[in-house]
């Protein structure tokens, strides 16, 4: 595993610990100690705690150092909210202005998110999930547009990663993908605002799936909610 990987990781296992409440609102994060439980230096817990810092779970304190956030079911769907709009509008614009290198970066990602379904895989789904969409915000060749989507894309992180364990939600993920795609490169700008939007929102059943996976994963113990390895009953 690279060095890059298992950063990620790490982080994750952290993030992962923050939303499914094994660390709770208020729990300091000492550093010493996660290195210790990590088998890790103090120097890439850091890191990865400026990072969690920076997409809102946790905050860094004068004297206290790092606090667990949480920033509540509302303000996630509210972020979902926005986010849904703001991938809608991306995905506008990328089937008006995409180039012949952008359709290409678009069917790879495709490509590579559904090998990484095949192998019933949601991490590595995640990730290959963010580079397609990815794709979608250079397409859009708006340089504001993408630097809104990537930030508020990267505060999602954790629950988007959740989101992915419901069951089937991967599965219906890719099938939404493939409509996306059809429509950015097919020139149908209406078509992609409404796929994508329809694609991140998590209203009605989808955000109470998302808050019931959430709760799920509270009610285990340490060892059942290890996230090192792949989840348990993802689907």
């Amino acid at each position: 595993m690279s060095e890059q990987s298992t950063f990620h990781k790490l982080r994750d296992e952290i993030e992962n610990g923050i939303v499914t409440g094994e660390f709770e609102p208020g729990d300091r994060l000492d550093e010493s100690q996660l290195a210790a439980r990590f088998g890790v230096s103090r120097t890439p817990i850091r890191e990865a705690l400026m990072q969690l810092s920076a997409i809102g779970l946790v905050e860094i304190r004068p004297r206290r150092g790092a606090v667990v956030v949480d920033p509540g079911p509302r303000y996630v769907f509210e972020m979902f909210d926005v986010m849904a709009e703001l991938e809608g509008m991306a995905g506008a614009h990328s089937a008006r202005r995409h180039t012949s290198e952008d359709a290409e970066r678009l069917r790879t990602a495709h490509q590579r998110c559904t090998d990484a379904a095949m192998s019933n895989d949601t991490d590595s789904y995640y990730y290959e999930n963010e580079i397609f969409h990815q794709a979608i915000y250079e397409a859009s060749h708006s340089g504001f547009l993408k630097e809104q989507c990537v930030a508020l894309h990267r505060r999602l992180r954790p629950y988007r990663r959740l989101q992915l364990r419901v069951r089937n939600r991967m599965k219906v993920s890719l099938e939404e993908h493939g409509g996306i795609v059809d429509a950015i490169l097919d020139g149908n700008g209406d078509l992609a605002r409404a796929l994508l939007r329809g694609h991140v929102a998590v209203q009605g059943d989808r955000f109470s799936d998302l808050v019931a996976n959430i709760e799920k994963l509270k009610s285990r113990t340490p060892a059942e909610t290890s996230l090192t390895g792949k989840s348990k009953g993802g689907g």
